[in-house]
């Protein structure tokens, strides 16, 4: 088994579902006691906030993370996990300064988006998810199509994201207009959903629509035991 390295804690409610999945998809495998070999970073979110959000200080941010990277790396992990998609954005720029390899979200999301036999999804996500290009190309070099919400959903996804969901508060109006954007996106002829966002899947269920959801969270953490037990 290969130790898996995690830097988490952007948010934390994602973090701790990360963790429990991980270690229950491998004891499914494996059976027994057997547990994942892990090592966990837990950021502090208010100091990536404050520099990404706040500051726009990209290389400020790139430093907090990749701090954080070499620090896993060091202490024996065999890979790096990125616990939430809007770090991805960094990823690129990690893995040529770093010795082990990073599990890519976005990559894992595109299997499962292939897997469905989808051409087309709509994406949900923080604002730099769903409006920069590091998410979406990982898709679009599958050849998956992918179309965002319009401005002011956007704005309102990035606020429930930032001021509810990472604060473990969930709102059943909140709800109610993420399940209104999912079926717009569908009007307009995705045939998937990306939720793009580790936190979103905590909120919104495959029960809750009649369109496929891709579950970042779940993609995430089936291509992340592959690597460690496969």
């Amino acid at each position: 088994m290969k130790t898996i390295g995690m830097v988490g804690g952007t948010g934390w409610v994602s973090t701790l579902e990360y963790y429990k999945l991980i270690n229950q998809l491998v004891n499914d495998k494996l059976k027994g006691l057997n547990s994942a070999r892990c090592i966990l970073y837990s950021l502090n979110f208010e100091d990536i906030d404050d520099v990404f959000n706040k500051k726009n200080d990209m290389e400020g941010f790139y430093n907090i993370v990749f701090d954080a990277v070499k620090i896993v790396e060091k202490t024996g992990a065999e890979c790096i996990v990125l616990c939430a998609n809007t770090m991805h954005m960094l990823a690129d720029a990690l893995e040529k300064n770093i010795e082990i390899p990073i599990i890519h979200i976005a990559r894992a999301a595109a299997k499962e988006i292939k897997k469905l036999k989808l051409s087309k999804v709509g994406l949900l996500g923080t604002k730099a998810t769903m409006e920069k290009d590091f998410y979406r190309k990982n898709l679009i070099n599958d050849n998956i199509d992918v179309i965002i919400p319009e401005h002011e959903d956007r704005e309102f996804i990035n606020r429930t994201i930032f001021n509810e969901l990472l604060k473990d508060i969930m709102d059943l109006k909140s709800k109610k207009r993420l399940l209104e954007i999912i079926y717009k996106l569908k009007s307009q002829g995705a045939e998937g959903i990306v939720l793009g966002c580790t936190e979103i899947p905590l909120i919104i269920k495959q029960e809750d629509v009649d369109i496929p959801l891709i579950d970042t969270l779940t993609c995430h953490v089936n291509a992340i035991v592959d690597f460690s037990i496969g």
